[in-house]
């Protein structure tokens, strides 16, 4: 699947479920594979492995074949990135390593008014009453992360559009901090 072919795919599938493989372990390395090998570049991968995975639950075997067959070929054939897989590794290896940064204090929720006459909350801006209903208007990483960027998408399938956009949303945002 991770390489594209459905064929080879399907092959190995019906080897698993012949030699007595345990379909709800298959449907859980589909699931697995939808956000590992996929992720963003098909983001309705992950459904409907889900979808399947259920279905083999509640159908069983033998029937549960053909919904495992389903998922398999359509993730077999659409276009992959492991990118989410990545910049999770990357922002964990920083968290583990002890780079945890204080959160920003306008993005700490007021709840009494104590953390409100500290500061928290103060400055905080809400995209939707701010005219800018999409995009990067703030800084949400402080310290060494500032600007740090985790998530790098690929240019395959969806993906493609997501990279696009990020980039502007960082441009814009970058362009707004140096006037």
């Amino acid at each position: 699947m991770r390489g594209g072919d459905p064929d080879a795919a399907l092959h190995y599938l019906a080897r698993m479920i012949e030699a007595g493989e345990d379909p709800v372990f298959i449907a859980r390395r589909l699931v697995i594979l939808a956000s590992e090998d996929i992720g963003n570049a098909d983001p309705h991968g992950l459904p409907l492995a889900m979808a399947a995975a259920q279905a083999v639950q509640l159908v069983g075997m033998p029937e549960g074949r053909i919904p495992l067959a389903q998922a398999t070929t359509y993730l077999a054939s659409v276009p992959k990135s492991n990118a989410s897989y990545v910049s999770i590794n990357k922002a964990l290896d920083d968290v583990r390593r002890g780079s945890v940064p204080e959160v920003p204090m306008h993005l700490r929720n007021a709840t009494t008014g104590l953390m409100k006459d500290e500061g928290y909350g103060a400055g905080y801006r809400y995209a939707h009453n701010d005219g800018e209903a999409e995009g990067m208007n703030d800084r949400y990483l402080s310290g060494e992360l500032a600007g740090h960027v985790y998530y790098e998408p690929k240019e395959s399938g969806a993906e493609k559009g997501i990279k696009e956009r990020l980039e502007k949303w960082r441009w814009e945002r970058k362009k707004r901090e140096e006037s």
